[in-house]
């Protein structure tokens, strides 16, 4: 038996491919939208992918399933569980084969069983490996959004992403009667999970790429005895926000995600028109790192660096109905890696690109402009009554760890739903823990008409450190 993870460091997202080297048969699980990864490892095997599965719909990125199915002309697996409401609609259409709990799938000597695992999502299935070829009992387990190292499936996103009001607390009680299933299956089974550390599908997510059954349930909290209560209550606490973008990802890889393995892609636009989209009130994204940003842009542009983060923050800033254009580094990867980021979480309308130095050309017929640095100390002497108002852009979880007194806590990804309580005609400090967040959300700021705005250089964590005063659970120290 051949097996390969593939991990894309933005999803914080694991996929999976699994061949019987005696037949060149092989099967890829939850393949994301770079299809073209899975067909080339698999050639360099001799291998060929003539099966395709998932383990459920996901939230957090566009699946590649439907288009690497079409691409290697393989069979198509879909979960049928769930009920009515979660059915996969485009599964006739794609030809696919529906699975439940107890089936089987083949692929040359390898044997696939199928667990309907329900409570991250109504839908969601493990697959049980076995190398039939030298084994008649389990290596591991495709564990999916079910199991993670150290963490659990989050069972709140369909209320929280996909606005299915009050399913939170059912799905917590399903999550925790399945893992049954999981206590159930020998300690020596490896787990192979869909995410890894810094996913948004859990929240505490281990980095360690694999575990053991056995492992996890001595060690995984979400395992430990205790009470359905107690677990309902524990796993619905502290969790992150989940990003704006996942409500899109469900309606896209339900509906059926569109083909661009083949589509044309953005092309380079002369460095000229980029006043004349601005001028016209187009979506301007710079991709350039946020210092570059801040020393001078073209008014009117949105800062995204392009860096590990920057398929969360489009997905949380940008829209999904319109066309948007990118400034881009001065290198063909930035150029890549951009386009395919953005494809990654479904942001397929990219209507062109633009090189750095279409900035320094805007700036020959017109003003750019820039955003003001400031200290912590240019903070704490700002605060004095009547200063400046200071934006916390953290997250729920560091603003209740502890804020800066007086300070406004608007979370980067909404903040955007706020600009009409924000005053115009004062001065806006803007900070987050460390100073990368508050750099893009002074940049949606500047793009929306505030003009007196300092991003403070080291955010949270240089105040603390600096000894300065932090509000912690209302008391101040």
């Amino acid at each position: 038996m051949y097996f390969e993870r593939f991990y894309d460091i933005p999803l914080a997202q694991a996929s999976y491919l699994i061949g019987c080297q005696a037949t060149g048969e092989a099967i890829v699980i939850d393949a994301n939208r770079d299809v073209t990864q899975y067909v080339a490892a698999a050639a360099a095997q001799k291998l060929r992918i003539t099966h395709v599965s998932e383990t459920h719909i996901h939230a957090d990125y566009v699946s590649g399933s439907r288009e690497l199915a079409h691409v290697a002309g393989a069979k198509l697996f879909l979960s049928a569980e769930g009920g009515p409401e979660w059915q996969y609609a485009f599964a006739e259409s794609a030809g696919a084969t529906l699975v439940r709990g107890g089936d089987i799938i083949r692929v040359g000597n390898i044997q696939l069983d199928v667990l309907h695992t329900p409570g991250h999502t109504p839908e969601h299935l493990c697959f049980l490996v076995t190398d039939g070829a030298t084994a008649t009992e389990p290596m591991g387990i495709v564990s999916g959004d079910f199991v993670f190292v150290g963490d659990v499936g989050r069972p709140d996103l369909l209320e929280r992403a996909a606005n299915y009001e009050g399913t939170m607390e059912a799905a917590a009680r399903t999550l925790y009667a399945s893992f049954g299933k999981f206590r159930a299956l020998p300690d020596w089974l490896q787990v192979w999970p869909g995410h890894g550390a810094g996913s948004a599908c859990g929240k505490s997510l281990g980095a360690v790429p694999a575990s053991t059954v056995g492992y996890e349930k001595r060690f995984n909290w979400g395992l430990a005895p205790m009470s359905e209560s107690a677990f309902v209550r524990q796993v619905l606490d502290g969790q992150p926000e989940p990003p704006r973008y996942f409500a899109q990802m469900k309606r896209i890889n339900r509906e059926g995600p569109p083909l661009v393995l083949g589509a044309p892609r953005p092309q380079p636009l002369p460095a000229a028109q980029l006043g004349d989209l601005v001028a016209a009130g187009q979506l301007i994204v710079d991709t350039r790192a946020a210092t570059t940003f801040a020393a001078a842009h073209v008014p009117g542009t949105l800062n995204i660096p392009l860096n590990q983060s920057f398929s969360t923050w489009a997905g949380w800033l940008l829209p999904y109905d319109r066309d948007l254009y990118l400034v881009l580094a001065d290198d063909e990867s930035a150029r890549s890696n951009a386009i395919r980021d953005l494809l990654m979480i479904g942001l397929d309308r990219v209507a062109g690109l633009f090189a750095a130095d279409a900035v320094a050309t805007y700036a020959k017929t017109a003003q750019l402009e820039r955003i003001a640095q400031s200290t912590v100390a240019d903070l704490h002497d700002a605060l004095a009554p009547n200063g400046a108002v200071v934006i916390d852009l953290r997250s729920a979880a560091e603003w209740n760890g502890g804020h800066i007194p007086g300070a406004r806590h608007i979370p980067l990804g909404t903040l955007s739903q706020h600009l009409d309580a924000l005053p115009r005609d004062g001065q806006i400090a803007v900070h987050c823990q460390s100073g990368e967040r508050s750099s893009i959300g002074a940049s949606l700021l500047a793009r929306h008409g505030f003009r007196n705005i300092s991003n403070v250089q080291g955010g949270f964590r240089a105040w603390a450190a600096a000894g300065y005063p932090v509000t912690r659970d209302g008391a101040s120290e």
